[in-house]
């Protein structure tokens, strides 16, 4: 129960975004700053080295024209219930547009940072699109 509880949010965030952001859907739905946020699970929690390469090849995507601004840092650690402080390192991308933030995922830097930096070194990266109504 606890695991469906963390996972639905999720769920019903994806089936809202996916119908906004679907070509069928309506053109306005899309207009609006979008925060791509993105938490990563290192393949070795133990080691700096992994973190620091992560982090670096995060921050290097701001030479991106569509991205407006990069926050990269680890959990804040807390014994809410509520909030899961279980992964390794956290980034928030804001992106004009849901436009841009395609042109973003396309884009050959983003591209080869997750190919050779992100992939080799994650165990698991979960991704939550958020569009500003």
């Amino acid at each position: 129960m606890g695991t469906l509880r963390r996972l639905l949010p999720a769920l019903v965030l994806s089936a809202c975004l996916g119908s906004c952001l679907s070509p069928g859907g309506d053109s306005g739905a899309v207009d609006g700053r979008v925060e791509h946020v993105v938490l990563c699970w290192l393949a070795e929690p133990a080691s700096d080295e992994a973190r620091q390469k992560v982090i670096e090849a995060s921050r290097e995507l701001t030479v991106i024209p569509e991205v407006l601004s990069i926050t990269v840092g680890t959990p804040l650690a807390s014994d809410r219930e509520v909030v899961d402080d279980s992964f390794d390192i956290g980034l928030v991308i804001t992106f004009r547009s849901a436009g841009d933030l395609a042109v973003y995922l396309d884009h050959p830097e983003h591209v080869r940072r997750v190919q050779e930096v992100l992939g080799p070194l994650t165990e698991r990266i979960l991704v939550y699109d958020i569009i500003d109504r």
